[in-house]
């Protein structure tokens, strides 16, 4: 190791740290009881409680919650990443008046804050009767999560030699086919990240689940934990076996999809 690479190593760790800490003693901390955690909050659990999993594995409304997550994750990635695609292509591929206007546009929502539209957007859902319906979640976070995708997508699809494009022109490809065809493919990696940072961005939205949903039975997890809380409020330990189990599926898909992630937002930014 050189030495001028040490600071940067001493603070990667000094950071991982941060991270992985409150994450272990959550994990340990589900498998205490609530009594260890006062007396041992941070050793080994003595003995280990297998009962704090078991009961949340045998909670119906925590696999209900967890559907819901998963649904509203999965159907908010697929619009965010179709339509993204899409427009990212025209912005990338096509020259005309006003492009570099209405990017502009795309752009300048990255600079909204989510919380400032709270109020306006629990109007609006509730003009076109989307409260307590998962469609009201779902638009709201695609529409929020487009700018930042069509920013990175434009810039991959932008580094696309137009010779590719050239060739599959001559070949009788038409800018539908080429885009389907050739485009996509190709931009796997970057689709690939995108769709880590919607899904995860979905799964751990709060404020508009709460906002949007009265009807218990169409909770997300992350609202899930709020009313584990409240149930079992003495039972910390129950709580923080709640919060690992909720959090595995999202770290689970970030850990297969992590080797594409790095690649997908670099890859445009040397070129166009």
């Amino acid at each position: 190791m050189r030495r001028n690479t040490l600071p940067l190593h001493a603070v990667a760790w000094i950071v991982g740290a941060f991270i992985l800490v409150p994450v272990v003693y959550a994990v340990l901390g589900g498998f205490k009881s609530t009594d260890q955690l006062s007396t041992n909050a941070f050793g080994l659990p003595d003995p280990w409680v297998i009962g704090n999993y078991t009961d949340v594995l045998g909670s119906g409304s925590f696999w209900r919650q967890l559907w819901n997550s998963t649904f509203i994750a999965v159907a908010t990635t697929v619009i965010v990443v179709l339509l993204s695609a899409m427009a990212a292509y025209v912005f990338a591929r096509f020259a005309f008046r006003g492009r570099e206007l209405l990017f502009t546009v795309f752009t300048v929502g990255l600079m909204f804050p989510f919380a400032v539209a709270i109020l306006p957007i629990f109007v609006l859902l509730r003009t076109f009767g989307l409260i307590d319906d998962p469609l009201g979640v779902i638009l709201t976070q695609a529409a929020f999560g487009l700018p930042l995708t069509i920013i990175i997508l434009r810039g991959f699809f932008r580094s696309i030699p137009g010779e590719v494009e050239e060739a599959a022109t001559i070949d009788g490809c038409t800018p539908f086919g080429f885009f389907w065809r050739i485009l996509l493919p190709m931009a796997r990696p970057a689709l690939a990240t995108v769709s880590v940072l919607a899904i995860v961005g979905s799964w751990n939205s709060f404020m508009l689940p709460l906002v949007v949903f009265s009807d218990e039975s169409a909770w997300t997890l992350p609202l899930g934990v709020q009313q584990f809380q409240g149930q079992y409020a003495s039972d910390t330990a129950r709580v923080l076996a709640y919060l690992v189990l909720a959090m595995l599926p999202a770290l689970g898909f970030y850990a297969v999809a992590e080797r594409h992630l790095i690649g997908g937002l670099t890859a445009g930014a040397t070129k166009g």
